[in-house]
């Protein structure tokens, strides 16, 4: 037979009412009692109905994460890592995970999220870039929301970022200090801020390293990021018949699929192009030269998102933020040694 809220209070040698404090986190409860109580809900098994939790508190208990549906399908699962980071963040504080795409073509009277339409989360968290119909959509809920590795001006949504412009301007200066002085760019969707400040944070070391600034380096004609779109990126570069060194491209996918298109064309890598990548992601240690990159911590980016959620959903922060969560460069073979 189940076990009922009783029973946890009488283990714990508490009130039903104390019990009840506890799992709607009440900062009434001190924390030797809050303990007493966790560990005798552990040792019974002891799930609690959502249905009592919701009408004691008038929440759900339940998260809403967004994504695009390109975003969620790619080979590359950077933002799998990042709703894994929710995911992991969630069950410490008690929470659940619901997760949904959209797509990019987003219409609420046939996209609209079921979590949404049913009212069944008590907050959003919306990563990658999303269409501005869907942020119009959302808003109406009056939800606390947070972007993740996006942000858009004029709405007053807190943001948990990449810090982007250090990442790449670091990416860059060490491709100087190689020796480096014509360094190509290779960038997606320049409309995205993430792409955008990449692409600042390069031209920014170019300037301050004396390296040459020439803007026929630069390839953000591609529409996505994706091995494809660095293949056809390096190829538009190639056509332009420039001469290049080094290549700093926005992603880990654009990068390699920038070095096939390289190998193809006979230029060897690090010897004739060495090739930086951004994101630290799994297929940057399977490629041959293992690529040199900066990484990005994709669960700290999720973790973050869901940590000031749950400050935005329990009133302890009201007020919007942008958090930039740090990078730092990892050298491996693809710039040589």
């Amino acid at each position: 037979m189940a076990c009922t809220i009783k029973d946890v209070a009488k283990k714990a040698n508490v009130s039903t009412a104390t019990v009840s404090l506890v799992l709607n986190r009440s900062p009434a409860i001190s924390e030797s009692t809050r303990k007493r109580v966790e560990k005798a809900i552990e040792e019974l098994g002891y799930h609690p109905r959502a249905s009592a939790r919701t009408l004691a508190t008038r929440r759900t208990g339940n998260i809403g994460f967004i994504l695009t549906d390109d975003h969620f399908s790619r080979a590359e699962p950077f933002y799998t890592r990042v709703f894994l980071g929710t995911e992991f963040e969630a069950r410490e504080r008690n929470y659940y995970i619901l997760l949904t795409t959209v797509p990019r073509e987003f219409s609420p009277s046939q996209h609209a999220p079921r979590f949404l339409v049913e009212r069944n989360v008590d907050a959003l968290i919306m990563a990658g870039k999303v269409p501005d119909s869907l942020i119009q959509y959302v808003m109406k809920f009056k939800l606390p929301t947070v972007f993740v590795d996006y942000w858009v001006p004029g709405y007053d949504i807190s943001a948990i970022l990449i810090d982007n412009l250090n990442g790449a301007r670091e990416a860059v200066r060490h491709l100087i200090q190689k020796g480096h002085r014509r360094i190509a760019f290779l960038g997606g969707d320049i409309q995205h801020p993430s792409i955008s400040e990449r692409l600042q944070g390069y031209r920014q070391a170019i300037r301050e390293g004396g390296a040459e600034l020439d803007e026929k380096l630069v390839v953000c004609s591609v529409p996505n990021t994706g091995f494809q779109d660095g293949e056809k990126a390096m190829e538009l570069l190639l056509q332009r018949n420039v001469p290049f060194t080094a290549v700093f491209a926005c992603n880990d996918a654009m990068a390699i699929g920038g070095m096939r298109t390289l190998r193809e064309a006979g230029k060897r890598i690090p010897e004739d192009v060495a090739v930086v990548g951004f994101d630290n992601t799994e297929a940057s240690t399977l490629v041959t030269p293992r690529l040199t990159t900066v990484h990005v911590d994709k669960v700290e980016l999720g973790a973050s998102a869901l940590r000031r959620i749950v400050e935005h959903i329990e009133k302890k922060h009201r007020k919007s933020h942008k958090i930039l969560i740090p990078t730092h460069l990892v050298v491996r073979d693809s710039c040589g040694h």
